[in-house]
C-alpha cells in the first residue's frame, strides 16, 4: 500500500515525494498551537495520505488544503499536544482555490491558531512554515523569508489533478510533502498563509520555493462553506460520485457497483457528454459534478466501439474531489 504525502508541485517540478532537507527542520517549535496532523485513507487507489491542518474553532473546525483530503474515504485528525485522534467529515471544499473545511467529531475546547493579515507584508520579511513534513506524524518547522507576493502558478498532485493558483505568497522556506495545509506564520506567530505548494528545485540545487494561500482568502472561502453557500467553485456537503477514471476522455477504470458501471460503461469506452456538456478530460468531469450531490440524476453520453450510447444515472456518494 502506497503512502502519499501531499504537497502540490509547481509545473515542471521533478522531485520525488518524500525527499527531505533535514538540516532546515526542527522537531520542537513555538508556532504549533492549533496545528494538527491530517491522515486519510484513499480507498479507490488503495493508498493513504498525510498532511497538515489548522484548528479555527474550539469545536473542531479545521482548515486544510483540498488536495490533502481529495479522494479520501476516511479522514482522521491528530492533535499533537494531546495525542488525541478525531474522525472528521468534510464540510465543503474548493478545488480551484485548494481550500477545504473539516469538522472534527466530538471535539471541544481545542486550541486554535491565531490568524493575522497580509496587509503590509513585504519581500524579505521573516516567516516560519509548520507542518507534518514527510508525513512522519510529528510537527516540525522551517524558516525563511517572503520572496514575492501575488504569484500565479500551475500545480499538479500525485493523483493526476492540476490547478492554476493565483495571488500566492512565495517563500524560500523549504516546504516538504506533508506540510500542505499547515500555517505560514509571521515573526509575531500569526498565521498569514496556508502552505500549499512547492517547486522541486531542491533536488538539484539545495533549495526550493514554497507557496502559501493568503489566510484572508482562505478564511473567506471557509466562511462561505460554513454558511452553506455553494457556488461554481465551492462545493458544500457530501460529494456526488460517478465512479470512473479517465485518461483524456477515455475510460481507464470503472468502480464496481458505481453509476457508470450500472449504465454499462466499460474501460476503453469514450465518455463524450454529461448533461449535454462535452467531455475532453477528467477536469471537465470534476467541474460538471462539483455542483451536484448524491441522489442527483444526470445524463451520460459515450461511445463504445464506435457506437453512441446514452443513459440517465443517479449519482452515488463518494470521496471529495
Amino acid at each position: 500500500m502506497r503512502r502519499a504525502l501531499p504537497l502540490l508541485l509547481a509545473a515542471l517540478a521533478l522531485a520525488v515525494a518524500g525527499s527531505r532537507i533535514a538540516s532546515a527542520r526542527t522537531a520542537h517549535v513555538d508556532a504549533t498551537t492549533g496545528v494538527v496532523i491530517v491522515e486519510t485513507n484513499l480507498a479507490y487507489v488503495n493508498g493513504q495520505a498525510a498532511g497538515t491542518g489548522m484548528v479555527l474553532t474550539p469545536a473542531g473546525e479545521v482548515l486544510t488544503n483540498n488536495h490533502v483530503i481529495r479522494g479520501a474515504s476516511t479522514i482522521h485528525v491528530v492533535v499533537p499536544s494531546t495525542h488525541r485522534t478525531y474522525s472528521a467529515r468534510v464540510v465543503g471544499y474548493s478545488p480551484t482555490a485548494d481550500v477545504a473545511v473539516l469538522q472534527l467529531r466530538g471535539a471541544s475546547g481545542l486550541a486554535t491558531v491565531t490568524t493575522g493579515t497580509t496587509t503590509g507584508l513585504r519581500r524579505g520579511q521573516p516567516v516560519t512554515a509548520v507542518g507534518n513534513a514527510g508525513g512522519t506524524g510529528f510537527l516540525t518547522s522551517t524558516t525563511g523569508s517572503v520572496v514575492s507576493l501575488g504569484r500565479t502558478i500551475t500545480v499538479s498532485d500525485d493523483q493526476g489533478g492540476s490547478e492554476r493558483l493565483t495571488g500566492l505568497i512565495e517563500t524560500d522556506a523549504a516546504l516538504e510533502p506533508g506540510d500542505s495545509g499547515g500555517p505560514l506564520v509571521d515573526a509575531s506567530g500569526r498565521v498569514i498563509g496556508m502552505d500549499t505548494a512547492a517547486t522541486a528545485s531542491f533536488r538539484f540545487q539545495g533549495a526550493s520555493d514554497g507557496y502559501a494561500i493568503p489566510i484572508g482568502r482562505a478564511r473567506a472561502i471557509v466562511q462561505q462553506i460554513v454558511a452553506g453557500r455553494p457556488s461554481a467553485a465551492v462545493h458544500v456537503g457530501s460529494t456526488a460520485f460517478l465512479g470512473v477514471r479517465l485518461q483524456a476522455s477515455l475510460v481507464a477504470d470503472v468502480v464496481h457497483g458505481s453509476p457508470v458501471e450500472r449504465a454499462g460503461i466499460l474501460p476503453g469506452d469514450q465518455l463524450t457528454r454529461i448533461d449535454g456538456h462535452a467531455i475532453s478530460s477528467s477536469n471537465d468531469v470534476l467541474r460538471l459534478l462539483l455542483p451536484k450531490h448524491p441522489g442527483d440524476r444526470i445524463t451520460l453520453a459515450w461511445n463504445s466501439s464506435g457506437v453512441a450510447h446514452s443513459a440517465s444515472v443517479v449519482l452515488a456518494t463518494g470521496p471529495p474531489q
